[in-house]
């Protein structure tokens, strides 16, 4: 079996099992998918290690061979970003434009540097001694929080707009912020040199505003072809040209193509969206967003199950595992502190939900990019207890990730509840 065809099936399979999904188990999609991906995973690892099934044997060799660097954080990231940034509707945020700015840069850098102390400190307790970068690598992957999986439950069950604003505004912005600081550590940790403060944030700032100024580029360029042409597949086919040629230009000028996708994907789905509507022949973009929205969805589920099967791929052992279930609390620890600590300046200007901080924490799911940080960090480069340190920071990663979808996305209702039943009172 060659990758293309093992790609081809795990698609079909993720649009199975989100069919499926609508008349059995009734979840969010996402939420539906991630468990289908650790079922999926469980009977593969069932397969191999106790059946010697040969199908088994010829899937995870096929995983176990692709380059998920160039895959995912080269290739399905660009989309999976995009796809995000298009939705985000500016005008609802701009009440909110100080919050998201702080959460989004504070936050996330915060979050970044406590677990990764922490991670430091418990993986030493534990006796598997990873030297703090890569740990400080870890806590930059883990720290961009997905709003897919829980923003659906928002406004499923019509939550205050003021929650599902700052849920969905963090989550959408902090991803490129994210991947920024994640590529940053991780230029430090495998360039061989001392890092040096003037080396690292040239290094950030390069990388940060050139992927700024160039999403500009790409968002003003397909912004003019998207209005001028007259053909709606030629518009479709411009949008799609941004975060596949546009992503991969970005890649190769070794400046942040994730902050381009993000800032394109924002114009393109406000202002070039804004303007269309005013021309009659183009009536609206709705279309493309829609368009963006199946397309996000579907590459996150085959993101789920491609990692599912790396995990399986890999010399998994308890003890790795007892790892990644003793880094959840650490990282909900930090989201927290992340997360706590502005609003404590916030609360001194304007009133908030009461369970902002309890929603934006637990209802903080990790997702996609997380994994694909963690399954791009190159094997062979550290070994503790035997183990790899790229075998080992997916594995721990991929325990968070479930336990955030599947727990958190499971339980975060109540608590959205509480936010309902309390703007409730407050307006009778």
């Amino acid at each position: 079996m060659t990758a293309w065809y093992l790609i081809c099936f795990l698609s079909a399979l993720a649009v199975f099992i989100a069919f499926t999904n609508q008349y059995v188990l009734k979840l969010q999609t996402t939420i539906a998918i991630t468990t289908g991906s650790v079922v999926i995973s469980l009977l593969l690892i069932l397969a191999v290690k106790l059946l010697n099934d040969q199908t088994a044997l010829a899937i995870t060799d096929v995983v176990g061979h692709l380059n998920f660097n160039q895959l995912l954080l080269k290739g399905m990231l660009g989309f999976l970003l995009f796809a995000g940034a298009i939705e985000i509707d500016l005008k609802a945020m701009k009440k909110q434009r100080w919050e998201i700015t702080v959460l989004v840069l504070f936050s996330t850098l915060a979050s970044t540097f406590m677990v990764g102390y922490l991670s430091f400190w418990l993986l030493g307790a534990m006796g598997w001694p990873v030297p703090f970068i890569y740990c400080l690598l870890f806590g930059a992957l883990i720290s961009p929080t997905d709003p897919i999986a829980v923003l659906a439950i928002i406004k499923q069950m019509k939550a205050p707009e003021g929650i599902s604003i700052q849920v969905e505004g963090e989550s959408l912005f902090n991803d490129g912020v994210g991947l920024v600081v994640f590529t940053t550590i991780f230029a430090v940790a495998f360039s061989g040199t001392a890092p040096t403060f003037s080396g690292v944030a040239e290094l950030f700032l390069t990388d940060a505003l050139g992927g700024v100024a160039f999403g500009l580029v790409l968002a003003l360029v397909g912004h003019y072809l998207i209005l001028g042409s007259k053909d709606a597949n030629i518009r479709l086919l411009v949008s799609l040209t941004i975060p596949s040629a546009g992503f991969a230009l970005a890649n190769i000028m070794d400046i942040s193509g994730a902050l381009a996708m993000v800032v394109s994907g924002i114009f393109l789905g406000n202002v070039t969206r804004a303007k269309a509507s005013t021309v009659q022949r183009l009536s609206n973009l709705r279309y493309v967003k829609n368009f963006w929205h199946a397309t996000d969805t579907f590459l996150n589920a085959l993101l789920f199950l491609l990692i599912g099967l790396l995990v399986v791929s890999m010399p998994v052992s308890w003890e790795e595992i007892s790892l990644g279930l003793l880094m959840v609390p650490a990282v909900l620890l930090a989201r927290f502190l992340s997360v706590a600590a502005p609003y404590l300046v916030f609360r001194q200007f304007r009133t908030y939900d009461l369970n902002s901080v309890r929603i934006l924490t637990w209802g903080g799911l990790r997702g996609g990019l997380g994994l694909a940080m963690a399954a791009s960090i190159p094997s062979g480069k550290f070994i503790v207890n035997g183990a790899d340190l790229h075998s080992l920071l997916v594995i721990i990663t991929y325990v968070v990730v479930i336990f955030s979808i599947i727990v958190q996305g499971l339980t975060i209702s109540p608590l959205i509840g509480k936010s309902i039943e309390a703007s409730k009172q407050r307006q009778g």
